[in-house]
């Protein structure tokens, strides 16, 4: 039983129910559990579940359960008292029909009765049943909560642990509040027996982490800690749990637990395997708490006092030591447990960063993990590596093992080992191993899986701009890097080799004769052609002496690829072209009969045909200096984060960010990392990081201080904390409205009413957005804005008064920026859908991807046939949940109509169901959607299936069509 509970309290995890279980030999258990006698069986019990494994089919296991229900529901109905042993045998009847699925609607006050008995095995049925079937909410909880209070106050163990365990396992918050208090008592009480210390740890625990506000901080903190010091080791690993999770929050009222903690893990670490009898695990002593408290030392600095800290060491020391010992037994439980409590000092180690002989033997310890037969221990020892590589103490230790490393990213099986040593690798890199380094990654990118190529692909990026000696090597590795995975280049990499190129003098003419002959390969991926076109029609004219690049040969070259791309690659390349006519006065006839050319003057994409009417015109109507002006050279870019970086922190996520911001920063490495993404001062190619609406520049200048009346009004508006009760809906539950309409009140206070008309076709729409003053004061400086979240690929024209960024076409109304009292302004917005999007634009626009469907007609079979093509895993959203509005067939044909798909008669075998198809037309690609809605009125639920052919908008209209219901 104690090994039992070690284990529960190691895991930080109370257990589902209190089931009897064997004890260890020698064990005392008589505090835990009554004997049970051999009359406690349940036969009956024992014969119902081996007719239910007996039967041979499922219909004949519902008809056994459904006659059984009814005996039960009679003997639970009739005029006769059941026994407590009638009761219990009923309960665990019912708990196993749950169990094998089946819904339960009876029973629960039979159970609760069970409490209120003085036999444990009656007591511990009733607890397991509530803590399995009776919901949160019920309202049988607050009888429950009498029940409990009573064993609580009977001073009898076994009830007392029983009660704790049937909070833990509800864990209501409702529980919490009637218990939180009471809970510490009992932990702290001088007469608690140990059983219960350690189910009140436990569930003390498990109240903190569903409701933190309810557990009160006071004077049993300071005695909760000295637990640690307790004999029995169940208490003090249940105490470490509840204490590293509470220190968490207030660090500063448990500090003392710093000292305690070594002090236990000395003793633990320098005892022999005889010592904890009880609590070694294949001859390792108490494994769990001692990782438990490794762990609990994470979350402080290293201890102040010198004797704490000695002591500290040499127990690191002395794992790092038994480390290298043969193993004591060659079962798996043995390694196991002697590599997570040295993997866990490892991280200690890491943590403090204070120790250069413990960080190289950490190091050297890890990496002998390296060539390890388990592949487990390989993925560890890589990601314990990766952390190590950023201390100044330890790198020089870790790049000892780079071919190590190398070797594991060509051999390795395991991709996620594979992602591991790549991490590893770009860790470890320095200017002395930079070019090995980025040579492997690049050679490894080639035969990399498609799953981690981007992040390699930004690893490599960066690192190549990090450590260049010369620039020549890094427009090298990064053109060979479009070549390698062109597909997998984000703009983000392109941009900001244009971005060095542009701001180097001494690398342009190398660049712009690299790229114009990787062009010349007959297989050109378009990012290649991107690059080509921005640095020959910037720095062409460095190479235009040579015959073999003349200006006519490079015009030729570019021109070759242009029917072959994408309309934003032949929008750059036409500002390059008009930029050659300025460079290379001999190419203008040539290029403006290009630009003359009908495809071009009556090109069916606007943004070409306007360029090269523009273009056309600018170099026939103007004189050569106003061409010169109009056409100079791009100026360098202002420095700032680089992109590339910001996006693989992105990538890797929050907890990533201090592992790329590499604390061993080289002071001469060429770090001009960031800077604005360059294209032609013509071109108006989207950037994804571009700053919207001028909103990343400097804030304007403060407002002079505001008279009586309107400013003041103004400030309960935006910034006061006493703003007006609004008078609608909630802003959330306002723009949920709009998902399925295209008309109606936005938001609405006391002072404001913004209202929205908008209509879309195809991947365009535009909105019209009333704002009226609903006060008698005139509203001054009025100006909203509308902000993108960084995701959000759509074009929206925002009459704002800003200059328009490089994605956003003309403003073509702006609001004025004064709105007399009772005055109404309008803004327009165009909208144009690049690619699906699921973040809507800020005010919380009703922009969602669903208003670019376009309704779709198909047959049953075509739609069936369709179906089936979009059957993989991740291209299916499925959501049941139950109906918020009433189930009106009108109402709902109306909502998905409103939605934008079109709906489909005779498909559906069932006629109640609704099934639908459209497409979401997007400027860059379409994407197919089928949907297929289930109602169910007689249990008031809805089953809807969507499928299309991306996961996130499969997903995202889910959600958001499950919420119109």
């Amino acid at each position: 039983r104690t090994e039992i509970a070690e284990y529960r309290a190691n895991r930080s995890v109370v257990p589902r129910c209190a089931v009897p279980c064997p004890a260890r030999p020698g064990a005392d258990t008589t505090a835990i559990m009554p004997a049970v006698s051999k009359g406690d069986g349940m036969r009956g019990l024992a014969v119902f579940i081996s007719d239910i494994r007996n039967c041979k089919s499922k219909e004949a296991e519902i008809k056994r359960i459904n006659k059984e229900l009814a005996n039960i529901r009679s003997k639970f109905k009739g005029d006769k008292a059941l026994d407590g042993y009638s009761k219990k045998k009923y309960v665990c009847k019912l708990l196993f029909i749950f169990l094998l699925g089946h819904d339960i609607d009876f029973g629960h006050m039979e159970a609760v009765n069970l409490l209120s008995s003085n036999k444990y095995t009656e007591k511990q049925i009733g607890y397991l049943f509530i803590s399995v079937l009776v919901n949160s909410n019920s309202e049988l909880i607050r009888l429950i909560n009498n029940a409990i209070k009573n064993d609580l106050a009977s001073r009898n163990p076994t009830f007392m642990c029983l009660a704790l365990h049937c909070i833990a396992n509800v864990g209501s918050r409702e529980m919490g509040e009637a218990f939180a208090a009471d809970i510490p008592r009992i932990l702290v009480a001088g007469d608690s027996m140990d059983s219960v210390k350690q189910s009140a740890a436990l569930c003390l625990l498990r109240l903190y982490k569903a409701s933190p506000d309810l557990v009160p901080m006071g004077e049993w903190t300071a005695r909760v800690v000295h637990l640690l010091n307790d004999q029995h080791m169940g208490v003090v690993t249940a105490a470490v749990s509840l204490i590293t999770c509470l220190c968490k929050k207030n660090p500063d009222d448990f500090k003392t637990c710093i000292s305690l903690a070594v002090s236990r893990l000395s003793r633990i670490v320098s005892s022999a395997s005889t010592d904890l009898q009880d609590y070694t695990y294949y001859f390792v002593p108490a494994p769990w708490l001692s990782v438990k408290l490794l762990r609990l030392l994470q979350c402080y600095p290293p201890p102040e006092d010198a004797a704490v800290k000695g002591r500290l060491v040499e127990c690191l020391e002395t794992v790092l030591n038994k480390a290298q010992e043969p193993p004591k037994s060659k079962k798996v439980q043995h390694s196991n447990a002697k590599n997570a409590i040295l993997f866990e000092t490892i991280s200690l180690i890491i943590h403090y960063d204070s120790e250069p002989n413990l960080l190289v033997r950490a190091c050297n310890q890890l990496g002998q993990f390296l060539q390890h037969r388990e592949t487990n221990l390989r993925y560890l020892a890589l990601e314990s590596m990766c952390t190590l590589a950023s201390s100044e103490f330890s790198h020089e230790a870790v790049k000892t093992h780079i071919d190590t490393v190398i070797n594991a990213l060509k051999t390795e099986r395991d991709v996620s080992v594979r992602q591991r040593a790549a991490d590893l690798l770009y860790a470890m890199c320095d200017r002395s191993n930079a070019k090995q380094i980025v040579s492997e990654m690049l050679r490894y990118l080639e035969t990399a899986d498609y799953a981690i190529r981007e992040e390699i692909v930004l690893k490599v990026a960066i690192l190549a701009e990090k450590y260049a000696v010369d620039y020549s090597w890094y427009v090298d590795t990064i053109l060979n890097l479009i070549r390698i995975a062109g597909d997998y280049v984000s703009e983000e990499v392109w941009y900001r080799v244009l971005q060095i190129v542009t701001n180097r003098d001494d690398v342009q003419g190398y660049a712009a004769k690299t790229v114009f002959e990787a062009l010349q390969a007959p297989a050109c991926h378009e990012n290649m052609v991107k690059v080509g076109g921005y640095i020959l029609g910037e720095f062409g004219n460095l190479i235009a002496g040579d015959p073999r690049s003349s200006p006519p040969v490079q015009f030729s070259l570019l021109h070759s690829k242009f029917h072959l791309c994408s309309v934003a690659t032949r929008a750059l390349l036409l500002s390059t072209y008009i930029k050659f006519i300025n460079l290379f006065p001999e190419t203008k006839a040539t290029i403006q009969g290009v630009l003359r050319a009908g495809s071009q003057l009556r090109n069916a994409d606007v943004e070409l045909q306007q360029r090269a009417v523009e273009y056309l015109t600018l170099s026939s109507v103007a004189s050569t200096d106003v061409l010169a002006t109009v056409l100079e050279e791009m100026p360098p870019f202002p420095e700032r984060e680089s992109s590339i970086l910001a996006k693989l922190k992105r990538k890797k996520g929050p907890g990533a960010a201090s592992a790329l911001d590499d604390g061993r920063r080289d002071p001469s490495s060429n770090d001009i990392n960031g800077g604005v993404e360059p294209t032609p001062s013509t071109v108006s190619t989207p950037s994804p990081s571009a700053d919207l609406l001028g909103l990343r520049a400097a804030p304007p200048p403060a407002a002079p201080p505001a008279s009586a009346g309107a400013g003041n009004l103004l400030v309960d508006v935006f910034d006061g904390p006493a703003a007006q009760p609004s008078l609608g809906p909630t802003p959330e539950e306002a723009f949920l409205r709009f998902v399925c309409k295209n008309n109606g009140v936005l938001f609405e206070n006391q002072l404001l009413q913004i209202g929205v008309k908008s209509e879309f076709r195809q991947n365009l729409g535009r909105m019209y957005l009333f704002y009226g003053n609903k006060t008698s004061v005139q509203f001054q400086n009025f100006s909203p804005t509308v902000v993108h979240p960084g995701d959000l690929q759509t074009h929206i024209l925002s009459g704002l008064g800003h200059p328009a960024p490089r994605q956003l076409s003309s403003p073509r109304g702006s609001p004025q920026t004064q709105v007399d009292g009772g005055a109404q302004v309008q803004q327009v917005l165009n909208i144009e859908c690049l690619r699906d999007f699921l973040t809507p634009p800020l005010l919380s626009l009703p922009v969602t991807i669903n208003k670019f469907f376009q309704p779709t007609e198909m047959a049953a079979q075509d739609f069936f046939q369709r179906w089936k093509q979009l059957s993989l895993p991740q291209q299916e959203a499925q959501k049941i949940f139950k109906a918020n509005h009433p189930m009106d067939a009108e109402v709902t044909k109306a909502k998905l109509l409103g939605f934008g798909s079109a709906l489909l008669d005779n498909v559906d075998p069932n006629p109640e169901n609704f099934v639908g198809a459209g497409i979401i037309q997007t400027k860059a690609l379409q994407v197919g959607c089928l949907l297929r809605l289930e109602p169910n009125a007689q249990a008031q639920m809805y089953r809807l299936t969507l499928r299309t052919s991306k996961e996130p908008v499969s997903r995202h209209l889910c959600e958001l069509l499950a919420q119109q219901f």
